[in-house]
């Protein structure tokens, strides 16, 4: 029962320190944030289309 807790306490502390490092980055570099964030909508809106595409071919 002792280990479920200190799992849970790790997945807390490192959610929390992810949030930290992800303040930390925003402050420290706004503009790598602002293309990590272009990138990834890229890719998400890349992936929304072939998969469009994909679905068309199959009807």
């Amino acid at each position: 029962m002792g280990q479920a807790s200190g799992g849970k306490s790790l997945k807390k502390y490192l959610t929390w320190a992810l949030g930290a490092f992800v303040v930390f980055y925003l402050l420290k570099s706004p503009g790598g944030a602002a293309q990590i964030v272009h990138n990834t909508a890229s890719s998400l809106a890349s992936a929304g289309d072939s998969l469009s595409q994909f679905v068309n071919a199959l009807t």
